[in-house]
């Protein structure tokens, strides 16, 4: 055989096979097991105000795809819930057998003016037992208005913030961040996202969700 031939031939096959080492080298998408993320959440999860086809889970689990993530996101929202509620429910959402749990509670708790303490018991309980049954989880924020007083307000936050370090889980601490006051993305209510404003929450916690569930990010 000519040997020039066979030369570029190697080159050839070497150039190939780059891309395709270099992908089986990326972290895996999904585990073995399905990867099925449920949504705990009030009224922002729940979709309130906008149609089921454009809620936060639904919006989430399409953006995940696109992603190259093949995750099922389970609406797990009800709209009212405090952080109380949602620790209530916790049982009926992890018999569904989720591989991830990402924790959207505490809007309601502002609204009331609830105390901090019983904010922080309740996510407390909720992660805890989740890490239990083998759930990652993941913490999305909320800031109270700013009408409480920067007292009230700064120990607000500081409770995700305290909760993420002290169980390594990862924190997106604002659900809101970007949208709450942007004109054409809030309902008239002033509290709720419109269409827009889901997408527009999806696009901008979507790195720190992706990178949880690809594993990069600190898990539960």
């Amino acid at each position: 055989m000519d040997l020039r031939f066979l030369a570029l031939k190697v080159a050839l096959l070497l150039a190939l096979a780059t891309p395709l080492a270099a992908r089986a080298a990326e972290p895996p998408i999904r585990g073995a097991e399905p990867c099925r993320v449920a949504l705990l959440g009030d009224s922002i999860t729940a979709g309130y105000g906008v149609p089921a086809a454009v809620s936060l889970p639904v919006q989430l689990e399409a953006a995940l795809r696109k992603e190259g993530l093949d995750c099922a996101v389970a609406d797990a929202g009800v709209s009212g819930d405090t952080s109380a509620g949602g620790d209530a429910r916790l049982d009926w959402v992890l018999a569904d057998k989720p591989t991830h749990l990402l924790v959207e509670l505490g809007g309601n708790d502002a609204l009331r003016a609830l105390p901090v303490d019983q904010l922080r018991r309740n996510l407390d309980d909720i992660v805890t037992r989740a890490q239990a049954a083998g759930v990652k989880v993941m913490l999305a924020g909320m800031l109270p208005p700013p009408n409480l007083g920067q007292d009230y307000f700064r120990a607000f936050a500081k409770v995700y913030a305290d909760l993420a370090a002290e169980h390594r889980v990862p924190l997106y601490p604002f659900i809101l961040e970007g949208v709450v006051f942007q004109d054409g993305l809030m309902q008239p209510d002033g509290i709720h996202p419109n269409e827009r404003g889901v997408a527009e929450v999806v696009r901008r916690m979507l790195p720190t969700v992706t990178a949880w569930l690809r594993g990069g990010a600190p898990a539960g």
